[in-house]
């Protein structure tokens, strides 16, 4: 089939407004947070599940490579395609919401957004085990389970793979195939649900999601910590994770409080918030407490140590709540101080922030780089890191690159080690389209700058290159990160027989998982 056939056989079936092949357009969906690939050769955006098979087997019909993309937050090159000519999949259209009460089971569009599920679970007193990422105003439930990921509700309940039941996902051949045996569980004989979990979209396209539902908590403390040195931090935190009193917690280091944070957290954002603090405090004089609290602490909590952490402690009564927070006191503060806690409970009440961390504090390029650690092996990893910055602090100075760290709990035994990298450099069709124009108007507009490119490029390649020395593992793996050469020889076997056996002409996003 030609081209040109594909295309209007796509508008066909999919009706015009859904297939885009303008140029302004591609250039924006060949851009992910960090890279450039190839233009495709049209986006189409199916508003039904059975527009998607529709389009899959045309696609199918014509050799055409099909790359999904959800709500485009990645920076692994997880649906950027060097090569470019292939159809991309935006799943935002496939937004439906299905909440089955009686049966605790919500089933979702892969194209719904963790606001939207929020908001829409919420309204009837539910909420997810884990409820999104960060970035969960864009971010879409079906990308999340393609790449894994983590934040609100992480240390309670574990990463997104953990909080799904079953998936209907369209093959390559357009068929649907339904994951799970059994509606009320997954794990009913082997895990196929699991399968389809980071896959990157390199076993099929999700079309919807099936969760489990809990009641929301209405009663929670926000605490935080300040630490003096990251072997402080980590046995800290440490302890407090494999205790699991709290819902979620993050931790941060100065450069990255002080720099990316700050900017969402200065009094500006603080006053916006301070309604929704009342509004969601149990009591109103509990939540009046917590604004003086945050009017009395300043910026002091962005400064307060070395690296700091923040908790969210969730219970069934207020009671629970405090008696949780006590015992979580207790454990961290033999390794740190506690200070005001301001940022989770800006957290708590603005858990989707706008997405402004796609550039840096002052208007630069940023990606980050992230690997989970065994327990053993973090401080020995922190140390290593900050001797590869060292031997490069020379270039990274001249060219004004720098960096900043978060971290998360990955279940009682996995330790989230995120490094954020920031350098001058002009923005792409993805930041412009992104962000709000009169805010990218308040920043500093940086031109092209190759050389500080290359010089991050190489500290992304050598930090990627440590956490592999350490046994790291990766969430959102794309091409950006090592799989394959994880694996064993049976393994890798394994692997591609279940590729061959779902997408016998690999037209399923080729490249990612290194397929």
């Amino acid at each position: 089939m030609a081209m040109t056939d594909l295309l209007d056989s796509l508008r066909q079936a999919l009706g015009a407004d859904a297939v885009e092949t303008g140029a302004d357009r591609l250039r924006y969906f060949a851009n992910d947070v960090y890279r450039t690939g190839g233009l495709p050769l049209a986006a189409v955006r199916p508003a039904t599940v059975e527009a998607l098979q529709d389009a899959v087997r045309l696609c199918a019909t014509a050799g055409v490579a099909m790359v999904p993309r959800g709500g485009g937050a990645s920076y692994t090159d997880g649906y950027i395609r060097p090569e470019g000519g292939h159809v991309l999949i935006d799943a935002g259209a496939l937004d439906e919401i299905a909440i089955d009460e009686a049966n605790a089971v919500v089933t979702v569009g892969a194209g719904v957004t963790w606001a939207n599920l929020k908001a829409a679970l919420e309204a009837k007193g539910l909420r997810t085990p884990f409820w999104g990422p960060f970035s969960g105003l864009a971010a879409t439930v079906g990308g999340s389970m393609s790449q894994n990921t983590l934040s609100h509700g992480s240390t309670a309940h574990g990463i997104s793979a953990q909080s799904v039941i079953g998936f209907d996902v369209v093959l390559a051949s357009g068929d649907l195939l339904t994951t799970n045996a059994c509606d009320a569980m997954r794990w009913y004989g082997p895990d196929l649900t699991g399968l389809f979990t980071g896959d990157c979209g390199a076993f099929g396209i999700k079309a919807r999601i099936r969760m489990p539902l809990l009641p929301i908590l209405q009663d929670a403390e926000a605490v935080s910590f300040a630490f003096d040195s990251f072997a402080d931090y980590h046995a800290g935190v440490r302890t407090a994770q494999i205790a699991r009193l709290d819902d979620s917690h993050f931790g941060l280091d100065l450069a990255l409080s002080q720099g990316q944070i700050a900017r969402q957290e200065g009094v500006g954002a603080r006053l916006k918030i301070a309604l929704q603090v009342m509004q969601k405090a149990p009591s109103k004089l509990k939540g009046l407490a917590s604004l003086v609290k945050m009017a009395i602490a300043g910026e002091n909590p962005m400064r307060a140590g070395q690296y700091m952490c923040h908790f969210i402690v969730e219970g069934f009564d207020a009671e629970d709540a405090a008696h949780k927070a006590k015992q979580l006191r207790r454990l961290v503060s033999q390794h740190g101080r506690e200070i005001a806690n301001t940022v989770p409970t800006f957290v708590r009440s603005v858990p989707f922030a706008p997405l402004f961390n796609i550039l840096g504090p002052g208007g630069e390029r940023w990606v980050p780089i992230h690997g989970v650690l065994a327990h053993d092996k973090a401080v020995a990893f922190n140390d290593a890191f900050h001797a590869l910055l060292a031997s490069r602090k020379a270039d990274m100075e001249r060219l004004g690159v720098w960096t900043g760290t978060m971290f998360s709990p990955v279940g009682p035994s996995g330790f989230l080690y995120e490094i954020a990298l920031y350098w001058p450099d002009a923005r792409t069709e993805y930041h412009l389209t992104t962000l709000d124009a009169d805010y990218i108007k308040g920043l500093k507009d940086f031109p092209a700058d190759a050389e500080a490119r290359a010089c991050a490029d190489e500290v992304k390649e050598a930090i990627v290159a440590l956490f592999q020395q350490f046994g790291a593992g990766h969430f959102q793996i794309g091409r950006a990160y090592p799989y394959q050469t994880r694996l064993s020889e049976r393994a890798k076997g394994l692997l591609g027989a279940v590729k061959r056996e779902l997408d016998p002409q690999g037209l399923m996003n080729p490249g990612a998982l290194g397929l």
